[in-house]
This record gives structure tokens, C-alpha cells and sequence, in this order.
């Protein structure tokens, strides 16, 4: 130390050196650990969609339609209680928490291949209760760092793909002679050592360090006073967002849930590897363009830019849209075009907006809460989605349901992206004020 009282130059250069390095070592770790507890989380969720369950109605549903209508409805059950649960539960119980939640949703496959048909649909109801507290659990350890963004993206990326592979597992399953009531159960099992590979990784997490913190904002848990007073004093700007998302769950849930039958009316069937040769794709471009808002460092400006990612999405669902009615695109692309107009939205809502809003902002929060206020709505109107197309016209034309609903959601949502815009356009000075009088406090405290 020279007599000011500094350290010298190159020890910092090598303090700073060695911080960056020890920011790398821990977001590819926490990326690591988030994408593969969450990639086997979807063995035990998604597998049966591969499978058709002809032929045994329940209520005058189609069965497959209430298997998917049974776990949507458990799952938006979750998310629900997810807004208390989630934005109140501490670090601490996170990790472990996700590895009994995937096992109680694989007891209940088990329950399913057990129970007679049509009434093991409820297994999917209880199925969804745990799985819905998930995303938040694992979600709430990698925020509020300098590079949630690129570790979010990587645990976005596991839905993404897993989604497609997962499906790819079932096929495989059924190819081999599982029965269809049994292979959903079979699908979970086989992934639940990795998965706990996995969760020994997400305990190991550190917290946020105060570099962090000071980029970022402290996450805390929130009361319900709390988590009131947030969506009051932003609402003009939340619920649009929210619509915009409760558009993007409806359509991303029929393309994931209703794949084999979409890939039908596209001409293309009984091929598994093309579930995840498509995902594979969107996944690509997703993480690329959704991770890279790590280098943005300006909170206001990369929430902003998150928004325009939001609108490259729908414009990418209109050129798909466009392509295919004039036979320009195979079915492939169209599959490959749309899933990354819905992905990139989707995932930028939870990599990027929400976290930017609340570095932003500095508002007591985490991201669990504002994604399970979105989430909760998405998949409420899912499930009435569901009911309404069962007894709707035309009941099984999957391909023509995806096309009209991807040109509503891609007309409702611009207007809701250019309303948000405005208004935190609006609010921009504001929020820098606040987080310029929030450092003077945290200066004036460390002095």
C-alpha cells in the first residue's frame, strides 16, 4: 500500500482480474446447474405429449385435450399460490426444494400408469401443483447479479430444447413397446439421478456478491404489502406486459402441447428427432439474442432494448406467417420461425425485463413474484383456451388454431409493447433520480 492509503496499481488490476474470474467460474456454474434441474424437471411434465390417447373421452372432452387441460390447470393452480410462495421463500430452502417437488410430480405418473382410464386424468392435476413452483425456486438464485441475463438465458434455453427432446424421449418410449399410460412415469425416472447431480450444483450457488448489488439492486423477499405496493405504483406498465404474456403462454402451450398434431398438418409425422431438431434451433437464436443484454450495463437502456427484443419476436411470427401462406417456407421453418417469435418474448420476459425493471426501479422485489403475477394469468387463459376449443368447430385443425392465434397475439401485443414503452419512456427520469439518491445513501453509509 503507498502512503494515500491505495493499493497499488497492478494490485488492482489482479483484485479486479480475479473478481472477473470468479464472476465467469460462478455464472457458468449457476447456468450449468439451472439448465439441467431444469431440463429433468421436464421429463416428468412433457413426455405424454407425444402420445395421441385416442379413444376414451372424460366429460366429453377429448382425452389427450383433458390430460393437457388437467396438468395446465394444476400448473396454473402453482402459479398462483407462487405469488405468496415464491416471492416469501428464503435462499436457503430453494435448492432442496426443487428436488422434492420433482419427486412428488414423478409419484403421481407413477399414480397415473396405476389408475384405471379416464379417471388417472386427475394425476395430471396433481402433477402440475408441484411442478409450478419450479422455475421460481431455481429462477430466485440466479437473479439480481451482473449476469443473470446470460445465466437466465441458459436456464430458458432448457424449456426450449427440453421441450423438444422431451417429446423425442416419449416417442422413443412408446416405440418400444411402453404403454402410453406408463411412459410418462418411465420418461421421469430416468432422468431423477441427474437431477440430483444437478440440485448439489444449485446448493453450492453463492449469494450475490456486492459488486452485484450495487449493479443490480438487492432482491429481498416481499409481504403482501410489498408485493401490493409494487403493482400499484407500476401498473399502467405491468399490465400491458402481462397481456402481451398471457397471449405468448396461450400460443407457445398449443405449439408445445399439440406438436405431433401440428407437425401433421404441416405434412410431416412419425419422425421424433424432428421435435428436437426444431427446438434445437429456436434455443440458438433465443440465448444469443436474449443473453446478450448481459452487455448492456445501463439498466434503463437495457430494459428498453428488452422491449424491442419483445417486437423482433413478433415480427418473426409475421414473416412465418406471411412465408407460409405464400409457400415461400416448408413446414420445418414455419415451426423453426414461430418458435423463436414466441421464444423470444417469452424469454425475455424472464431473463431480461422483469430483471432490469427492478435494478431500474430499486423498488423491494424479486423476479419470482412479478413472473408468477404473468404466469398465473397466462395460464388461466390456457386452460379456458382449452375448454373453449373442445367444444369449438373444427376441434382437431391444431395447424389453423396455431396461425390464427399467432396473428392475434402479434396484433394485440405491438399495441402493448408501444403502451409499456411509452409509459416507462415517460418514467425514465424518474428512475434514475432514485437509483442516483439510492447510491448517495449506500455511499454515505460505507463513509
Amino acid at each position: 500500500m503507498n502512503p494515500a492509503g491505495e493499493l497499488p496499481a497492478n494490485s488492482t488490476r489482479h483484485a479486479l482480474s480475479e473478481d472477473r474470474n470468479q464472476q465467469l467460474f460462478w455464472a457458468v456454474w449457476s447456468a450449468v446447474a439451472a439448465f439441467g434441474a431444469y431440463f429433468c424437471m421436464y421429463a416428468v411434465r412433457k413426455p405424454f405429449t407425444a402420445a395421441t390417447f385416442a379413444g376414451t373421452p372424460l366429460w366429453g372432452l377429448d382425452y389427450k385435450i383433458a390430460l393437457v387441460t388437467s396438468q395446465v390447470f394444476g400448473y396454473m393452480v402453482s402459479k398462483f399460490i407462487g405469488i405468496k410462495v415464491i416471492s416469501e421463500m428464503p435462499r436457503r430452502h430453494r435448492a432442496l426444494g426443487v428436488l422434492w417437488l420433482v419427486l412428488i410430480a414423478e409419484a403421481t405418473l407413477v399414480l397415473f400408469g396405476l389408475l384405471p382410464r379416464p379417471w388417472n386424468a386427475i394425476c395430471f392435476f396433481l402433477n402440475g401443483l408441484p411442478l409450478g413452483m419450479v422455475f421460481g425456486l431455481i429462477v430466485g438464485l440466479l437473479e439480481g447479479r451482473r449476469l443473470t441475463e446470460a445465466m437466465t438465458a441458459g436456464l430458458c434455453a432448457s424449456f426450449i430444447l427440453a421441450d423438444g427432446v422431451m417429446k423425442s424421449v416419449g416417442g422413443w418410449l412408446l416405440a418400444s413397446g411402453v404403454t402410453e399410460d406408463w411412459m410418462p412415469g418411465v420418461a421421469g425416472a430416468l432422468f431423477l439421478l441427474p437431477l440430483g447431480g444437478c440440485v448439489a450444483m444449485l446448493i453450492r450457488i453463492p449469494p450475490p456478491s456486492p459488486p452485484d448489488i450495487a449493479a443490480r439492486s438487492e432482491r429481498l423477499t416481499m409481504n403482501r404489502d410489498d408485493r401490493w405496493s409494487f403493482l400499484s405504483r407500476h401498473a399502467m406498465g405491468l399490465a400491458p406486459l402481462v397481456v402481451m404474456y398471457l397471449l405468448v403462454t396461450v400460443v407457445r402451450s398449443l405449439r408445445a402441447d399439440f406438436a405431433p398434431e401440428i407437425w401433421r398438418g404441416l405434412g410431416v409425422s412419425g419422425v421424433p428427432a424432428v421435435f428436437t431438431q426444431s427446438e434445437i434451433l429456436v434455443m440458438l437464436g433465443v440465448l444469443a439474442v436474449n443473453g446478450g443484454a448481459v452487455l448492456i450495463r445501463d439498466n434503463s437502456r437495457a430494459f428498453l432494448v428488452s422491449l424491442a427484443t419483445c417486437g423482433l419476436g413478433f415480427v418473426l411470427i409475421a414473416i412465418a406467417l406471411f412465408g407460409r401462406g405464400s409457400q415461400q417456407i416448408d413446414g420445418f421453418w414455419f415451426m423453426v420461425l414461430i418458435g423463436l417469435g414466441l421464444y423470444l418474448p417469452y424469454v425475455a420476459m424472464h431473463t431480461t425485463v422483469f430483471e432490469r425493471l427492478l435494478a431500474l426501479t430499486r423498488d423491494r422485489g424479486n423476479i419470482g413474484f412479478l413472473l408468477y403475477v404473468a404466469d398465473a394469468i397466462g395460464y388461466l387463459g390456457y386452460v379456458v383456451v382449452m375448454i373453449v376449443r373442445n367444444f369449438g368447430k373444427h376441434a382437431d385443425d391444431w395447424l389453423g388454431m396455431l396461425s390464427g392465434t399467432c396473428w392475434l397475439a402479434t396484433g394485440v401485443s405491438a399495441v402493448c409493447l408501444i403502451i409499456c414503452w411509452r409509459h416507462f419512456a415517460t418514467h425514465r427520469q424518474g428512475f434514475e433520480n432514485a437509483v442516483a439518491n439510492s447510491r448517495k445513501v449506500t455511499e454515505g453509509l460505507e463513509r
